[in-house]
């Protein structure tokens, strides 16, 4: 529990901080942009990864889910959405994601959808809500949807091909489809230095280490729980935006942060036993999670 509880704070604090690397990749073709991150990503896996099992005919659907969704469409249609609407509106509505990740467990508990709603509502405090025009708003709701389906697609691969097979998997196919798709949308483009060393601090710390640590805490503590704990991405994002000094630490931001940190106390509360929850937790060993 305390372990994934970890690993999963962990991912979501480095995503989170990671927002203003991205911004260094700005006018860089987003899915070329991908395909090198991917490829770098899977290579710093393969390494770590002392074997890598072969996904079966089953296993190919989910991890095309969580490629298409949650990868390439998901960051595609971030930056789609933010020319319709503000940041603070696209946060506010991924703000949803932690209670769409709860309700759409098979084996939800009352702490956790309860202590979703709670994120979600520190997140809207910390992004300050905004405005959009057009189709910002289903463009933000789709973007919610890849964030969510990330998770939920992993869900039972995890436990057949482990934390490591369904990162290294996910980096792999990501790259190959992002390089296809990016040689007819948006070409191939020779990264300055700048955008180089964004490309690979995003494939080795958000890429190979973040997704494993992800996958890890989904992995021991369901979908559910371990979705609380997105509410931390944001909370990551201001603190790393008040030490470059390009933000403000506020009154509201402070009761957003105290808000999400609340949400998260209550959403992994234990509770009551689920069902077959101890075989929802089950699959990867730990020394496979540690060598991430």
């Amino acid at each position: 529990m305390k372990l994934g509880v970890a690993a999963g704070a962990t991912a979501a604090t480095i995503v989170g901080a990671s927002v203003p690397v991205t911004g260094m990749l700005e006018g860089y073709p987003v899915l070329t942009g991908q395909a090198m991150r991917y490829a770098l990503g899977a290579a710093v896996l393969l390494l770590v990864a002392r074997r890598l099992p072969m996904p079966s005919w089953r296993d190919l659907p989910p991890l095309l889910g969580v490629v298409v969704t949650g990868m390439l469409g998901f960051n595609a249609l971030l930056i789609a959405a933010q020319q319709y609407a503000e940041p603070g509106f696209v946060a506010a509505v991924m703000g949803g994601s932690p209670v769409a990740l709860a309700l759409l467990s098979r084996k939800r508990t009352t702490s956790a959808v309860v202590g979703a709603v709670v994120v979600a509502a520190g997140i809207v405090l910390l992004s300050g809500g905004g405005s959009w025009h057009g189709p910002g708003l289903v463009l933000a709701l789709l973007t919610m949807a890849g964030e969510v389906c990330f998770t939920l697609f992993a869900v039972g691969v995890v436990r057949r091909l482990g934390v490591l097979g369904v990162a290294t998997w996910t980096c792999i196919l990501a790259t190959v489809i992002g390089a296809v798709l990016g040689t007819f949308v948006g070409g191939w483009q020779v990264p300055t230095p700048r955008q180089g060393f964004a490309l690979a601090l995003l494939a080795v710390v958000v890429t190979a280490l973040a997704f494993g640590l992800w996958y890890f805490a989904v992995n021991r503590l369901g979908s559910d729980r371990a979705g609380v704990l997105i509410g931390l991405m944001p909370v990551s994002g201001l603190a790393t935006s008040v030490l470059l000094g390009v933000q403000e630490l506020t009154l509201v931001s402070v009761l957003g942060v105290t808000t999400v940190a609340l949400g998260c106390v209550i959403g992994l509360r234990t509770g009551t036993s689920r069902p077959d929850a101890s075989r929802e937790r089950s699959g990867e060993p730990l020394p496979t999670a540690t060598a991430l």
